[in-house]
C-alpha cells in the first residue's frame, strides 16, 4: 500500500492485564472502595519495586501526591502519562478492551452469582454426554484443587463463574481433548448471546496435573468472546487496508473482527517475544497485545510478590523494546482494569489504568495527558494518526504528543 504521511506509522499498543492504578470514582458501586493494584504492590514490596523504565516514562508521575513506592518520580520524563477511566458498566477484559477500541459497554451483562440456570446446564450435559458440576462462583485455581480429582474421575465437566459475566468450563487434558472442550465452549457460547442471557465470554480453561496438589491451568485456555455489537476501531483500522496485528487474547476478545494477523502467547515472555518479532518488521498500522500473566498468575490468587517481580521483568524487557523503537513508532502502555492482589475476594476491581506513551520523536516529553474520561480516547488516538473520521469518538491526544 502508498505509504502516507502519517505522524506515526507503527503504534504498539501493550496491554499490561489487570494492572490497574488506584480506585475509580465508581468503585463503590463495585463494592471496591481502596483498591490499587500498583500502589499495593509498590508497598508490599517496601521500595524494591524498581521499574526503571516505566519510571522514566512517567509511572508515578501519574499521580506525584500518592507515587508508587520505589518507583521515582521523574524531573524530565521521557514520555507522556496520565490515567483512564473506564465508562462502560463491567470490569472485565472484554469490557476495557471494547472501550479502547471505541465500543464501550453501556449495558450490563449477565452475570450469576448463584450460578447458571438449570436450563442452560441441563442444555450443556446434554450436548457433551457428561455432567456438569459446581456451577458457582469460584476462584479458578482453588476449584480445581477442590474439584479436579472429581471431574477427572468421572469425565464430568467443571463449570464456574467470578464476578464478571463469565462461564468458565474447565476439564483435565486426560479426560477432555482441546478439540472436544473448544466444542463444548462453542455451543455454550450459542446459548448465552441474548437476548435472556447475554454474557461477554465463555472461557475453556484446560488443566494437567495427577492430583489436587499439582493441578495447573495451560496456556490451551481460549476465550470465545460475545461478537462486538457495533463497529470498532480495530475494523475501522482495518477497511482502510492498514495492518492490525493481535497479540495474546486481543483476537479472542474481538472474535477475530478487524484483526489481519494474530499470534497465541503461551505466557507473558512468549507475548514480549511476539512484540519484538513485530517490531522488526515493515508495517503500517497497530500492534495490539495483551500480557495476560499479571491477571491469572497473580490477581486472581492474591499473590503480591509474584505479581510485583513479573512487573520488574516487565519493565526489563520494555527497556530492550524502547531501545529498538523508530522515530516513525509511538509506544502506548495501559491496563485493562485492576486486580489488587492484597484486595478481598479473587475478582477484578474497578480501577482507573495507567497511560504511558512514548515516542524517540515525541514534540512533548513530559506533557501531563490528564485523566481521560473513557478508554476510547486511546482508540481515537491512534484513528487520529491514521486520518480516519473521528467525529463519533473519544478525545484523541494525538496533537499533544
Amino acid at each position: 500500500m502508498e505509504v502516507k504521511p502519517y505522524k506515526f506509522k507503527r503504534v504498539f499498543v501493550i496491554v499490561l492485564d489487570s494492572v490497574g492504578i488506584g480506585a475509580a470514582l465508581d468503585s463503590f458501586k463495585y463494592n471496591d472502595e481502596g483498591a490499587d493494584t500498583l500502589g499495593h504492590v509498590g508497598e508490599f514490596f517496601d521500595g524494591n519495586l524498581k521499574l526503571p523504565n516505566l519510571a522514566q516514562i512517567g509511572l508515578s508521575n501519574i499521580r506525584p501526591t500518592a507515587p508508587i513506592k520505589g518507583v521515582q518520580i521523574q524531573n524530565n520524563p521521557i514520555g507522556c502519562f496520565g490515567k483512564m477511566e473506564e465508562k462502560s458498566v463491567g470490569k472485565d477484559s472484554m469490557d476495557g478492551h471494547w472501550e479502547m477500541m471505541g465500543l464501550p459497554v453501556l449495558q450490563e451483562l449477565s452475570t450469576f452469582p448463584n450460578g447458571f440456570p438449570d436450563d442452560i446446564i441441563k442444555k450443556i450435559e446434554k450436548f457433551s454426554g457428561r455432567k456438569v458440576i459446581v456451577n458457582r462462583p469460584y476462584s479458578g485455581t482453588q476449584v480445581l484443587h477442590d474439584y479436579g480429582e472429581e471431574e477427572l474421575r468421572e469425565n464430568s465437566l467443571i463449570v464456574y463463574t467470578s464476578g464478571d459475566s463469565v462461564m468458565q468450563i474447565a476439564a483435565h487434558e486426560d479426560n477432555l481433548t482441546i478439540e472436544e472442550l473448544y466444542k463444548i465452549c462453542t455451543y455454550a457460547r450459542t446459548l448465552l448471546n441474548g437476548p435472556k442471557y447475554t454474557v461477554g465470554r465463555v472461557i475453556a480453561r484446560p488443566y494437567v496435573g495427577s492430583n489436587k496438589n499439582n493441578f495447573v491451568r495451560t496456556s490451551n485456555r481460549h476465550d470465545f468472546s460475545l461478537s462486538p455489537t457495533g463497529v470498532t476501531d480495530l475494523v475501522k483500522l482495518h477497511d482502510q487496508g492498514l495492518s492490525v496485528i493481535a497479540i495474546g487474547k486481543i483476537n479472542d476478545i474481538f472474535s477475530g473482527q478487524g484483526i489481519s494477523e494474530a499470534f497465541h502467547n503461551e505466557n507473558n515472555n512468549d507475548g514480549m517475544d511476539h512484540i519484538d518479532n513485530v517490531l522488526q518488521r515493515d508495517f503500517t498500522g497497530l500492534c495490539f497485545a495483551n500480557l495476560v500473566d499479571f491477571d491469572v498468575l497473580y490477581g486472581h490468587r492474591r499473590n503480591p510478590e509474584g505479581f510485583g517481580k513479573l512487573l520488574i521483568n516487565f519493565d526489563h524487557r520494555l527497556g530492550g523494546f524502547m531501545r529498538q523503537l523508530h522515530k516513525s513508532d509511538l509506544m502506548i502502555i495501559t491496563a485493562d482494569h485492576g486486580n489488587d492482589p492484597t484486595y478481598k475476594g479473587t475478582d477484578h476491581t474497578r480501577e482507573n489504568v495507567p497511560l504511558l506513551v512514548y515516542s524517540p520523536s515525541l514534540s512533548h516529553p513530559g506533557l501531563n495527558l490528564g485523566v481521560r474520561t473513557t478508554f476510547s480516547d486511546l482508540g481515537t488516538t491512534i484513528l487520529d494518526n491514521f486520518g480516519i473520521d473521528i467525529s463519533n469518538s473519544g478525545n484523541s491526544f494525538l496533537n499533544e504528543l
